[in-house]
């Protein structure tokens, strides 16, 4: 009974582990550049609506990122290159995000991604999502 056993339970480690290696697949280009973005996006807004933040956070330029919009590129650009905050360490770290994911998009995923749109203005002004009524 027990080499039986201790095959069942070998069997089902083994089991359990090709099921957790299947999961795990890596990352995309498309979804380390989809997931960084949003994850900018959502630190820029608790950024802006942080009562405890320097008040030259106001002052910054807006970054509602589209990583299908062939401006993000711009975008990502100018808000690295924006001279005020310096003195702001969640600023810093939000530049330090902004200029690796505009590394990823020019460099790594080139080739790999598709600009459906090159509408600069959508990149001031983000579209909120649909309200869902119950």
């Amino acid at each position: 009974k027990v080499p039986t056993m201790k095959t069942l339970l070998l069997l089902l480690v083994a089991l359990l582990s090709a099921a957790l290696l299947a999961s795990a697949a890596p990352p995309t280009c498309y979804s380390r550049v989809l997931s960084l973005s949003k994850e900018i996006t959502q630190s820029f807004k608790e950024l802006q609506t942080s009562k405890t933040v320097d008040s030259c956070v106001g002052t910054l330029p807006r970054l509602y990122l589209d990583i299908h919009n062939y401006c993000v590129l711009a975008k990502l650009r100018d808000f690295v290159a924006y001279p005020g905050c310096d003195r702001v360490v969640e600023v810093n770290e939000l530049k330090e995000k902004a200029r690796s994911l505009y590394t990823i998009l020019i460099s790594y995923c080139r080739r790999d991604l598709v600009f459906l749109t090159d509408d600069c203005n959508a990149l001031e002004i983000p579209i909120s999502p649909p309200i869902e009524h119950s």
